[in-house]
């Protein structure tokens, strides 16, 4: 199916129309002649007629603009191409309304570590309240991390990086932005954030960060509506695909109707997450048919702050969840559904209305849901969730992670059980099942263990405690 079909809005429920494309008043140096081209009735705009090199090792910043800049007077329809066989070492480039920037067969774009070369955001590409941005092509992006890297931290087993490094891509109140079938690798920063955009489609996209380096999260979804994700293959240290809701000076508005599938993805963080940030509402998100090879927590809910969060389904998924280094947030939770104050002064948002169907895994830790006293988690419901629970890294278990927290304890010494719950109500399970592994250590506890959880409802529920010559199955206060 072409990615760009009415069609495919359809689907989507994206009934609203892209604003037409704006005419940029840039122009390019008198001194220059650039062969214009004609692809279906696309125009097209080479860097390398605009002066860049392509040596890797040569700014090509400017020139790089100057055919944006250039491809955007014309408006829709012009394209931007950055031709093989060449690496751009580039700083920060400002997409504009209504172009295609395509990356050609191998073409790479090398970020600058040079921090100078950044005139606007801190990001290799960026665009501010831009219509119909496209960025295309089998190219790369290329974050060059190590130029940030500051030391190994052999204990923590991670990287320390400058205080001060670029995203690959931030996209900014963009409607109608489509990134596709591009690779994104070794970045320092965030890979792909979405702020405040509406009626995007990110499609095809490979990511290939360091999996010891922290924040290189895959997919940042910040206050962002009517959002496709699809056909994405992630790997990263910390979060995969992530959707949030940050503290801004503008109001962009909640995140909602947002449709997450087909992905794959490797990580030391959460595989499929919302939060942690969630300043504002949350609501009607999707996330479907998904392969987590690896997380420290594969499904994630991490509500710390005053928005609420609704109306969230994970279906078709299978995930493995194991512990990582004291750094990373996170101790192996095959599930993770958290309503907790960041700090003493905030008053938590709400859980509700999230439902787990077809889900199977293997996992270090618990399947959790946690909220507070009088706020607890509602309508939560499990459908054919079955998870295996063992123990095979060397990290020390019988942990919850409740980070970041500075009004409950960070790192709660308890057991593990199955199931967990405390602080909810109308939790129903329906054909779920646990089992346990070959490793079974003494802190493996109960199937199921709920405390101060209301209207708890079990149908064709499996599964026995770790060690029943001294656990039951149930324990339920």
């Amino acid at each position: 199916m072409n990615p760009t079909s009415p069609t495919r809005r359809q689907i989507l429920g994206l009934g609203a129309k892209l604003a037409a494309a704006a005419a940029i008043g840039a122009t390019f140096s008198a001194c220059q002649a650039p062969a214009l081209s004609s692809r279906r009735g696309t125009q097209d705009f080479n860097v390398r007629d605009y002066g860049a090199i392509g040596d890797g090792t040569t700014p090509d910043t400017a020139a790089i603009q100057r055919a944006i800049d250039a491809a955007a007077a014309i408006g829709a329809g012009a394209r931007v191409v950055v031709p093989g066989g060449r690496r751009y070492l580039t700083g920060g480039l400002q997409l504009r309304n209504g172009i295609e920037l395509h990356l050609a067969d191998d073409a790479e774009l090398v970020a600058n570590p040079n921090l100078s070369d950044y005139p606007a955001a801190l990001a290799v590409l960026s665009a501010m309240g831009a219509s119909g941005v496209r960025v295309s092509g089998t190219g790369h992006i290329n974050g060059q991390w190590k130029a940030f890297a500051t030391n190994y931290d052999a204990a923590n087993e991670w990287w320390r990086l400058a205080a001060r490094r670029p995203r690959l891509c931030l996209f900014t109140a963009c409607p109608g932005l489509e990134v596709s079938g591009i690779t994104l690798f070794d970045s320092s920063n965030w890979t792909l954030h979405l702020l405040g955009c509406e009626h995007a489609l990110v499609d095809r996209v490979t990511i290939r960060n360091p999996l010891d380096v922290p924040n290189c999260d895959g997919v940042d979804l910040d206050h962002c509506r009517d959002i496709e994700v699809r056909r994405c293959d992630i790997t990263c240290g910390d979060d995969a695909i992530v959707v949030k809701t940050s503290r801004q000076t503008t109001d962009y508005g909640p995140s909602s109707n947002i449709q997450v599938h087909d992905c794959a993805m490797t990580t030391q963080d959460s595989g499929l997450k919302i939060g942690t940030e969630t300043t504002q509402d949350i609501h009607d998100i999707v996330f479907e048919k998904c392969d987590i090879r690896s997380s420290c927590r594969g499904l994630c809910i991490q509500l710390r702050d005053t928005g609420n969060v609704s109306k969230v389904r994970f279906s078709d998924i299978n995930f493995l969840a194991r512990y990582h280094s004291d750094p990373w947030w996170g101790r192996g939770e095959a599930i993770s559904f958290t309503a907790l104050p960041r700090t003493p002064q905030i008053t938590p948002g709400v859980i509700s209305d999230i439902r787990v169907q077809n889900v199977t895994g293997r996992a270090e830790n618990s399947i959790r849901l946690q909220g507070s006293p009088g706020n607890p988690i509602r309508n939560v419901t499990f459908e054919n969730v079955a998870v295996t629970f063992d123990r095979w890294t060397k990290y020390p278990g019988g942990i919850f992670d409740n980070r970041p927290t500075t009004a409950l304890t960070a790192l709660e010494t308890h057991g593990t059980p199955g199931f967990n719950f405390r602080y909810a109500d109308d939790v129903s399970l329906d054909h779920c099942r646990v089992a346990w592994g070959r490793s079974i250590p003494d802190y493996f506890t109960n199937a199921l263990e709920a405390e101060n959880t209301t209207r708890l409802s079990l149908n064709h529920f499996s599964g026995d405690a770790a060690h029943p010559e001294k656990d039951s199955a149930l324990m339920i206060n």
